[in-house]
């Protein structure tokens, strides 16, 4: 037997050091089938003799090569032996003692011992050989385990990528034919029998898919975070970081009234309440105060008056459709506030939104247009609850109608915000946007805890508290900002994207507003214009760059949630952004020269500071301008 067929024979097993040989020939192949291993130790038994090593100390190397070169010296040896008499066998035995050195006894106690003394330099060299071999081997396998890790890496590289693209088809498929075109409709039209033809091309995808901007509106001097229309879409809205509300005369492009809003932080939302003449427009901000300014007809304003102070940002406002006195806020404090102007006080605590005991803070709002009683909030977890303000019993499920969550993000690692949430036309449905995550449609009559209809995919939600709409007469299509400065429209019953536009230089579109009655929408961000679109291109879109796009967004969103950090800058900003609210609030309280507000606060709601329980790290954070 050769060295090689030697070393190939021997199997050595380092968990439980048992070593097994079974060396190739004739006479030598019916002495293995005879041998057995056992798990106490290390036995090794042959037809001549038998060799077991124990040692707690030995390693697996010493015990291979003292069993390899031991069993050739003796398997020739052997058989010279057996031709020549016929001994009674014995056992032998391999102990180690006290030195730590290992001592052979030989089967044969008459063995000439010079002949041992030539064995023992045999071994040596032949130590010296195994351990050159054995070397070489383990310098093999490194090097093969490395090979078939690039190899794997390769093939779940091609297996992402092909995910990817998947992923990303799966959002931009072909689209069925339209089932308007406009030159049909105009005819129809001419023959008296269109009679809801601005009404039908407003929800067209021949009208949608030829979006491009007209111009911009300039005026601000920060983000401009809120937009809104009136009822008859004469007029539009516009609040930003610099503490003024501009209303624009936006067909002439010019700004019919800009306002000092009497905030003391970033203005969140202004909207105009309905069946009020235009008049009163109500407006909350990062200071946590709810506002209501008194606009005449003389294109200026009275007064701004503060009739609400939640415990933290208040970002959005939630108005009746046909009330031109009461609405409602939400607030970073978890607190809904129902305001009925023609009250002495005007807030009125509605609930407070929690989950179990824990406190939830708000960034959205909205009120069920078929149904006024109900309305529907989102904030720092995953959930959108609906409550019914006859229904509201703190006591049972802490007031909530229902919840709804897709179930991937129930349990999920990741912390989910509901950064907004809107109610189609008809309120039969509800449309939330998360951060990090998808836009997901739900059914606003289904039971509690029911999975999303749709989802809506392509686009980034996560450096700010980023917007979504519904756009169209019929909420026929979804519209978002992204992080990526894009504007993504979405055909709501198939999820395919049918219009990608450049909204923004600066990098984030969080405000898009549709015109109530036109094919107009209205959109802003970090840049401090607000910028005014239409169906005026000659071509439908190409969709140029939009898988480029959706990747990149994709990667972006899958690094940050495999290398989430502890959100060390957002809890810093917002420990900062805490204090100085106090400093400035005890200042006020200690200095009468300081005095107030120079506008009118004689509302019974303090200015309170942040609750000491205000969970201000899980917030998302607005990018400041």
């Amino acid at each position: 037997m050769t060295d090689k067929e030697g070393e190939a024979e021997v199997k050595i097993d380092k968990a439980d050091g048992s070593i097994s040989s079974s060396p190739e020939g004739t006479e030598e192949t019916s002495v293995a089938d005879e041998g057995k291993e056992t798990s106490s130790g290390i036995e090794v038994e042959a037809s001549d003799a038998s060799l077991s090593l124990t040692g707690d100390e030995a390693t697996a190397d010493d015990v291979s090569t003292v069993a390899h070169t031991g069993r050739k010296r003796r398997g020739s040896r052997r058989e010279k032996d057996l031709e020549s008499s016929d001994e009674e066998e014995e056992e032998d035995s391999d102990s180690m003692d006290d030195t730590g050195r290992y001592s052979i006894n030989d089967d044969n106690n008459n063995h000439d011992r010079s002949n041992s003394d030539d064995d023992d330099d045999d071994e040596n060299k032949m130590e010296e050989e195994e351990g050159e071999d054995d070397e070489s081997l383990r310098r093999r396998r490194r090097r093969h385990p490395a090979k078939r890790s690039s190899t794997e890496r390769d093939k779940d590289s091609s297996d992402e990528e092909r995910a990817l693209e998947d992923w990303v088809t799966s959002g931009v498929q072909d689209l069925p034919r339209p089932s308007w075109y406009s030159i049909l409709a105009l005819r129809e039209r001419q023959l008296g029998r269109g009679l809801h033809f601005i009404y039908d091309a407003c929800g067209s995808r021949s009208f949608v898919q030829r979006f491009k901007m007209q111009y911009s509106l300039e005026k601000h001097n920060g983000c401009v975070n809120t937009l809104h229309f009136n009822q008859h879409g004469t007029w539009l809205a516009s609040g930003s970081d610099d503490l003024k509300v501009v209303i624009w005369d936006w067909v002439y492009r010019r700004p019919a009234l800009e306002f000092d809003s009497g905030h003391k932080s970033n203005v969140f939302q202004a909207k105009f309440l309905p069946n009020s003449g235009d008049s009163t427009l109500a407006m909350c901000a990062r200071d946590g105060q709810v506002r209501v300014a008194e606009l005449s007809v003389t294109q200026r304003c009275k007064t701004t008056k503060k009739v609400a102070q939640h415990k933290g940002a208040s970002h959005k406002l939630a108005v009746e459709p046909d009330s031109p006195c009461t609405f409602l806020s939400a607030g970073e404090d978890a607190v809904v506030f129902s305001i009925d102007l023609r009250q002495e006080r005007p807030a009125t605590k509605l609930v407070v939104t929690k989950e179990k005991e824990k406190k939830i803070g708000l960034y959205t709002i909205y009120i069920n247009p078929a149904n006024t009683f109900q309305f529907a909030v989102g904030g720092r977890d995953q959930f959108v609850r609906i409550y019914d303000q006859r229904k509201m019993n703190e006591n049972e499920n802490n007031g909530v109608l229902k919840k709804f969550c897709p179930h991937h993000l129930i349990n999920s690692s990741s912390k989910a915000n509901v950064t907004c949430l809107v109610y189609s036309y008809n309120g039969a449905e509800l449309l939330a946007s998360y951060n990090d995550e998808d836009i997901y449609l739900f059914d606003s009559s289904h039971s509690d805890g029911a999975e999303f209809t749709q989802r809506y995919k392509g686009h980034r939600n996560n450096a700010t508290v980023k917007g979504v709409n519904f756009y169209g007469p019929k909420s026929e299509y979804v519209v978002s900002g992204s992080d990526c400065g894009h504007i993504f429209l979405w055909d709501k019953s198939s999820c395919q994207i049918v219009q990608f536009m450049d909204g923004d230089k600066g990098g984030v579109v969080n405000c898009l507003e549709p015109h109530p009655h036109l094919p107009v929408l209205a959109t802003s961000g970090l840049d401090h214009d607000v910028k005014i679109w239409a169906p005026t291109s000659e071509t439908p879109t190409g969709l140029n760059g939009l898988k480029e796009i959706i990747k990149k967004n994709k990667r972006e969103r899958d690094d940050d949630s495999l290398n989430h950090s502890d959100l060390f800058d957002s809890h810093m900003l917002w420990f900062l952004m805490r204090h100085l609210r106090q400093g400035r609030h005890r200042r006020h309280r200690h200095d009468p020269a300081a005095g107030g507000d120079a506008d009118s606060d004689d509302s019974s709601m303090s200015s309170d500071t942040l609750d000491d329980d205000d969970e201000g790290p899980d917030r998302v954070q607005c990018m400041p301008s």
